[in-house]
Formats: C-alpha cells, structure tokens, sequence
C-alpha cells in the first residue's frame, strides 16, 4: 500500500508521496513513488504512482523510453496538461492489457494510479488523477487535493485545513500532517516521505524535500500536533447532558415506523 497526495491552489501545486510498498512481519520495502519530468521554462510536470508495482515502473519505463527516442507523443511534445493525462492512461491501459491475463490467473492485484500535478505554457496550472482504466479527473477549487492508495486516514486533516486560497507554504504542511498522520494509522505506508512543490506560472519545481524515519523536523512536527490537538479538545466545551434519564429497555421514540 501507499499514500499519495496532490493539492492545487491558486498559489501553485503540491504533490507529496510516502515510500512504501510492502510491509509485514519481516519485511519492508521502499521505492520512489514521486517523479519530476519538467523542461524548466516551458512546463513542470509532476508525477506520483500507486498500486501495482509492475504495472507502475512498466509505464514509467514506456514514459521515459518514449522521451530518450524522441517519440512523436511524449510528455514534452504534447500541448495541454489534459493530453499529458490521457496518453499517461493509454499507456497505463496497454500495459494492463498485456499482463492481466497473467496476473488474474494467479489473483495478484494488477489495479494502479497516478496523480499527474503541474503546468504547462499557455494554461493554468492543474492537477489530474489518472485511473488504470485510462481515464481521468481533474481537481477544481471547491475540491482542491486528490489523493491515491491509503486515503482514508490523512483526509480529514486536508478537509478541515484546505482550502483553495490557502498559502502555498500552508499546503506543504498540510500534506506532510496528512502523510504522517496516515503513517500513525497503517504500517502499510512509510518513510522516505517526498514533497515537490511549485509556484505558478514559475514553470520549474521550486522546492524539493525528503524525509527519512526519524528525521528531526518531522519529529518536532508531530510533536507539535499531537500537543496542540490534546491542548484544542481539553478547551473544547463541556458537553451539555441534555436528556433525562432513560429506563432500561429501547427508546421507542428513536424507533421508525417500517
């Protein structure tokens, strides 16, 4: 499993990873799941894979094989951010073609995404999920992040902090709490934790960081967070007990007619 995040606001774009893809009793392993295929001053291009291990590094390798051959369609040829999401999934969908039958057979989960996040000359920056079927949705203001693999667990941070005026710097650490928060839930996702982030209209990745177990900002982040929520719920109200006691036996009024 794996955590992996895209947010766009008017400042910029965010796409932040975790490292993991598997774990269990005696064994671990990471790999990079954050790519940066920019051409500074024409266009960034961020890219984030989760799912099948397989399937992700075959599409990665027919991306950047397509680049070194100077394909007539690669990632620095097409025009629009939206072109750039639909051959990604074209590519991810042939790959699956290719390996399913093989992969159903031996019931291995062939299942996987993207996020796609950045800006090329002439649009606004956007954000994509692409989706192992080919398709693909593009975040907007009123839904501002995209998320793939363990998602659950960092989203309600994201959706009680974001929004899409929020400052750049604010969203960068919005996304590592909402990394590290998925981390103290699920063993399944870890560190290395990468973070690109981009300016608008900047057209190159501006800020770049990496996070290894134990690192020293992460740790007094969490500390922080886990002291001020503690500090927020002992200043909330009390609670107003505001129903008589009731004897034993169902409440009938909380029961609906069928």
């Amino acid at each position: 499993m794996t955590y992996c995040l895209g947010i766009h606001v008017r400042q910029g774009v965010l796409l932040a990873a975790d490292s993991r893809t598997n774990a269990g009793v005696d064994y671990i392993s990471s790999y990079r799941k954050l790519f940066d295929f920019s051409v500074p001053g024409d266009r960034a291009l961020m890219l984030c894979t989760s799912g099948n291990l397989s399937i992700t590094q075959a599409v990665l390798h027919a991306l950047e094989r397509d680049l070194i051959t100077n394909a007539e369609v690669n990632l620095h040829t097409l025009p629009t951010m939206y072109d750039i999401a639909r051959y990604i999934g074209t590519c991810t969908r042939h790959l699956q073609e290719i390996d399913r039958p093989w992969l159903q057979k031996d019931n291995i989960d062939f299942q996987c995404s993207f996020l796609l996040g950045g800006q090329v000359k002439g649009e606004e920056p956007q954000l994509y999920l692409i989706y192992g079927q080919g398709n693909c949705i593009r975040s907007t203001p009123e839904t501002p992040f995209l998320q793939i693999g363990e998602t659950k667990y960092g989203k309600p941070i994201l959706d009680r902090t974001l929004t899409y005026e929020s400052s750049i710097e604010a969203v960068a650490k919005y996304a590592l709490l909402s990394i590290d928060s998925t981390m103290r839930s699920n063993l399944s996702v870890g560190p290395p934790i990468n973070l690109c982030m981009y300016h608008t209209d900047s057209f190159q990745i501006g800020h770049r960081a990496r996070f290894y177990a134990g690192d020293p900002y992460l740790l007094k982040m969490r500390k922080h967070w886990e002291v001020a929520l503690r500090e927020a719920a002992a200043r909330m109200p009390e609670i107003e007990w505001n129903c008589n006691a009731v004897p034993d036996g169902p409440d009938v009024s909380d029961i609906s007619e069928p």
